[in-house]
């Protein structure tokens, strides 16, 4: 039994997502995802100017007059969405955890998705894969997603993301669109990642927490590292401590976006102290100017 807490929360997030999805993200997202290729349509009489390779040589015999083949595109995507769910999902020094954030990244990908009639599925991950749903495109199929990331208790602390991307390659037998969205506090993927880059068309979403990259002056501080599940203690008292850290980690960062731009592996950073409007749809617009 879903609780009613949950249920609450998903229709907040249908209703929110919904009307970025109408009002902003619906035409960005049908510009840059484009179908698989062309399909055939139809013959019509050839005009001046018509490539004459798409001459369909049996009709023009028949009607002793040229006619040319017209192609659509091949509109229909499937979609993945993989989620982190690990424990450090649940970690949020503001009004929104990380796993909140993700929530409603799936739902507007998953309606934008199924506005331009395209297929969601979803993998939910932690050190092992958690959930997996094959992909469909309702609203009703939506919102069993977006409950599955909210209410779905991983059984297991770790992340991998290389587990994760492994059991894609396994189940998306043709080329898709793949949101992987994390905070990527994991290592040994990137083999697994090129690979999964080069089949499919993937977009990492990293989540992040302002306290995650400057470590805030409030003293003896009890941490919890929810991936390790171990507690230490940190002085952030001491200005030498927490540079050494912040260090550490923006230098943690750094080789990840110059990995990620070498592997020409597309990242859009979100951080929850800000609308993730603005980065999405910058993304977007980068990706619609692509040759």
């Amino acid at each position: 039994m879903i609780p009613k807490r949950i249920l609450q929360k998903v229709k907040h997030i249908e209703i929110r997502t919904k009307g970025l999805v109408n009002d902003l993200f619906g035409g960005e997202y049908h510009s840059v995802f484009k179908g698989q290729g062309m399909t055939f349509s139809e013959v019509r009489e050839y005009f001046p100017g018509d490539d004459i390779r798409m001459i369909d040589w049996n009709v023009t015999a028949r009607n002793n007059a040229p006619f040319v083949k017209v192609f659509e595109e091949e509109r229909e995507l499937t979609v993945y969405v993989l989620v982190d769910i690990s424990s450090s999902g649940g970690f949020g020094t503001l009004n929104y955890l990380k796993s909140d954030i993700s929530a409603e990244l799936a739902s507007v990908l998953g309606f934008s998705a199924i506005n331009n009639q395209d297929k969601v599925g979803l993998i939910l991950f932690s050190s092992k894969v958690e959930k997996y749903i094959p992909p469909k495109k309702n609203k009703s199929h939506i919102l069993r997603l977006i409950r599955e990331i909210l209410f779905h208790k991983p059984s297991n602390n770790g992340t991998s993301i290389e587990t994760a991307l492994d059991f894609l390659m396994n189940v998306a037998s043709r080329k898709s669109v793949v949101f992987l969205i994390s905070d990527f506090l994991d290592d040994g993927y990137w083999k697994s990642l090129k690979l999964a880059n080069k089949k499919h068309d993937l977009i990492g979403i990293r989540i992040s927490d302002p306290a995650e990259e400057r470590i805030p002056d409030i003293g003896l501080v009890k941490i919890l590292d929810p991936e390790l599940n171990e507690e230490y203690w940190i002085d952030t008292t001491s200005k030498k401590d927490r540079s050494i850290s912040e260090k550490l980690i923006s230098d943690n960062w750094k080789n990840f976006n110059n990995k990620s731009k070498k592997n020409n592996f597309d990242v859009v950073n979100v951080c929850i102290s800000q609308d993730y409007v603005e980065p999405l749809m910058s993304f977007f617009k980068k990706r619609e100017k692509r040759p």
